[in-house]
Order: structure tokens, then sequence, then C-alpha cells
């Protein structure tokens, strides 16, 4: 028999529950083995629950209880979640987890830990909730040199930038109706800023290049500066807005990687990704482009990747599988500082400015522009070159195009 401890009981705690008793024969069959929930780590109790019996307060009894085989942590963040996967990784104990935080800070140390203790440390559900991205990258495209991760990562900013381009709702109104809908926390900063989806890029990153990226290498940018005229401008030449992450292999081995808002052309498959769903992009040198979508978020969608994990984790119980990368440094990654790209801006100016500026730019056009305001694409350019030009205009908008 294999035995299971979930640290956390929220929402995707209790989805990790309800899947192993729903589906609980059936993955059974999928182990060969009797797969079973013995204890559920929480602060508070619920008596309501069908699992009330099974919920303990102290770790130390999952920690010390020889039975237990797997442990889930659904717990988040990077502190007490840290300190209970350190010690069930040495109690022997393999540890499953969609905790991105948790992973893009730590995984290089865990995995390791993980290696020494002959027990497995997985973490599918942490990018992309239900979407099979970590396990592909790991296997199925394997014999490729990855030299592209792209992606929409977080369902949040996508849904709220749906809202604002289907709707026509301004950024504060597409937020709170997310937040009324449940796709939004109370405290969306995580989301909207941007941070979300550097963790996620940064496992993604660190496993398909090799060496740990951490989130504080990534530069990142949200959504908050986007606005309805940028959409509106957007839409005029054939694009949508998208918070993208991405992370490139330099011809040198180093590594780009950043989030920001991209204008993505209507033909490229990414533009068609809405509301709370991600899309994963990988290009590798032998299978070229290939894309990962669904939903990025939920308490089943999730709970399905995690126990797809603890199924792995149960199947190589006494030969284990592991995933590895090595130690990051500062050596590790280059800023997107110099990389070129075409670029969406939206200024104020005079039209002999804008002219002097930009002389071979067509301007684009939206209903209801004030006078002294412009935008455009210009053509390819380093970041340093763009903030040069625009030096005499004062920018409100600016964005990279997706190439």
């Amino acid at each position: 028999m294999v035995n299971v401890a979930i640290l956390g009981f929220g929402v995707v705690g209790s989805g990790v529950a309800e899947v192993l008793a729903t589906n609980g024969a059936h993955i059974d069959r999928k182990v060969d083995d009797l797969l079973r929930l013995k204890y559920i780590l929480d602060v508070r109790d619920f008596p309501d629950s069908p699992f009330a019996d099974k919920v303990v307060h102290d770790f130390s009894v999952i920690e010390n209880d020889p039975e237990v085989n797997i442990v889930v942590e659904t717990i988040g963040g990077a502190k007490v979640a840290l300190d209970f996967t350190r010690r069930a990784l040495m109690a022997g104990k393999s540890v499953v987890t969609s905790n991105k935080e948790l992973v893009a800070e730590h995984g290089c140390e865990l995995l390791r830990l993980a290696q020494e203790k002959g027990v497995s440390y997985l973490f599918e559900a942490s990018v992309g909730g239900g979407i099979p991205i970590i396990r592909p990258l790991n296997q199925c495209l394997a014999a490729n040199e990855i030299e592209e991760l792209c992606g929409i990562l977080n369902g949040t900013t996508n849904y709220i930038l749906t809202r604002m381009i289907r709707a026509g709702l301004s950024f504060d109104a597409a937020l709170k109706e997310a937040q009324q809908n449940g796709y939004a926390e109370q405290d969306p900063t995580a989301d909207i800023e941007g941070h979300d989806a550097c963790r996620k890029i940064c496992i993604l990153a660190s496993l398909a290049f090799g060496r740990h990226v951490y989130p504080r290498q990534v530069p990142t940018e949200g959504i908050t500066g986007v606005t309805l005229s940028d959409v509106a401008y957007a839409e005029s030449c054939g694009r949508k807005i998208k918070l993208l992450g991405r992370a490139m292999r330099r011809p040198d081995g180093k590594v780009c990687a950043y989030v920001a808002p991209h204008l993505v052309d209507q033909e490229n498959p990414l533009a068609g990704v809405e509301d709370v769903f991600n899309a994963i992009t990988v290009k590798g040198n032998a299978i070229g482009d290939v894309m990962f979508y669904g939903r990025g978020a939920g308490k089943l969608p999730t709970a399905s990747a995690v126990v797809a994990d603890v199924i792995d984790a149960a199947r190589h119980k006494d030969e284990k599988k592991r995933m590895f990368w090595a130690e990051g440094g500062e050596d590790v990654t280059v800023s997107p500082a110099d990389l070129e790209s075409a670029w969406y801006v939206r200024a104020e100016g005079t039209g002999e400015q804008v002219r002097a500026v930009f002389p071979d730019r067509t301007l684009l056009a939206r209903a209801g522009a004030p006078e002294g305001e412009f935008a455009l694409i210009t053509e390819p350019m380093t970041r340093a070159a763009l903030d040069g030009r625009l030096a005499g205009l004062k920018a409100c908008s600016v964005f990279r195009v997706l190439d």
C-alpha cells in the first residue's frame, strides 16, 4: 500500500483529496497498488468534511510515520512549506507540490536533497495548473536542445486582458470582475504585477536550460499600465495585448528571460488564448515549435496535475524518477536590454516631433484619440535605442511586439 499525506486543505489540497477519493479505483490500477490518503495537515478542523477523520495539526505525526510514502505540499509560500518539504525529504518521503514560489526559489536545493535521499520531488502543477508541461519538457522533448520558451502563464491577467479586449472594460473594472468571479485574489499583486508568471518562467527555464534561474534575475512588468487606448491601437493593426513570460538560450549559452506585455499578431496561436486559459510554446532544435494549452488554474485542473505526480511517485517508489538542474549564479542570465524587437509606442508630442523621430513609420489610429496623442510600431531595435529616440517625447505606453 502507498500512503499519502496532504499538507494544506485549501482549494488545491481539498481538490487533491477529492480526486484521490473519486478516482480511487482508476488510480489503483494505474499504480498497480493500493494508494490511500492517510493524513491531512491543517491548522483548522473540518467537521463537515468526508475527510474529517484524517486531519492532524502536527507535522511531526506525518514526518515520523514510516507508512507515509508521499507528501503532497499545497500550503503555498516559501517559509513553512520549505521547512516541511525539507523535513519530508530528509525522512525519506517523496514530495509532490503545486507551489511555484517554492520551486522557483529553492528547486535546485530540493531536487538535490531528493536525489541524496533516493526519493522524488515532483512539481507538474507548479506551472500551467492542469496543463502537462514539466513532464513533457523532462521526457518527451528530452532529445531536443530547447531554444525558447514563451507563453501566457497566468490565467488572472489573461482574463483581465480578454475582458478589456472583448467587453471594453477598463483595467480596474476587469480586475473587479475577475475578483467577483473568483479568478483573482483580493490582493491581486502577484498576478497583475507579473510575479506569478515570473516564477513559472523561472521553473521552465531552469528545467529547459539546466541551471537554476531565480526570480530576481528576471525583469518583470505586469499589466497595470495597459489601457483601453492601447487595446484599441493594437486592434487597429491586427494584434492583441498579452502578458508573456519568455526565456531564450543565447548563442553563448546564457539565458535571456523576462515577463512583460506584448503585442501579438492575431494569426499567432497565442492571440487566440482567452479568459483563464494558459498556453506555452516550446521551440526545440529538432521538433520545432509545439504548444501546450489548457486551464492554467482551478481546483480540479490543478489537482489533476498533482495527482498525476502522486501516481508517478508511487510507480517509482523503488526506482526513483528524478529531475535535476544545476546551481544558479550571476553568470546564468543576461538582461533583455540588448534583445532587439519591434516596439509599440503610445506617446504625446507634436506632428513635427513624431516625424523627426520616426520618419518612416505609419501612425496607428483609434476612435476618440485626443489631439497630440500618437501610436506606432517601430522597426526592430534595443530598448536603449528606443529610449534615445523617445527622449524628447512623453511616452505613455511602451510594449514589445512579439516577432
